[in-house]
């Protein structure tokens, strides 16, 4: 009895098609370069949202640290997500 090979060929496609697309665009992003100064400052944030407003610009930090166990006397993943961001809007002429 043959297998049906229509409904794992649109399968393979669309994983194909996605494998292909991940490929393209992780060929055209560059190396970036760690600055140990970010490094710290990001680490020293406080947990939560907090905005800052000054004169011209919106400064804005978030970091959200966590960690996950999937159950007793295993290990657990940390996830730490660190942001620091800024909005300047000046007028020019």
């Amino acid at each position: 009895m043959p297998l049906p090979l229509a409904p794992i060929t649109a399968f393979a496609i669309r994983y194909a098609t996605v494998a292909l697309a991940t490929w393209a665009l992780a060929s055209r992003v560059g190396r970036g370069r760690r600055d140990q100064r970010a490094e710290d400052a990001l680490d020293a944030l406080d947990e939560g949202t907090f905005l800052r407003r000054e004169a011209g610009q919106v400064n804005a930090t978030t970091r959200f640290r966590r960690v996950f166990r999937p159950g007793e006397g295993r290990g657990g993943v940390e996830v730490d997500f660190a942001s620091i961001g800024r909005l300047r809007i000046r007028r020019v002429e």
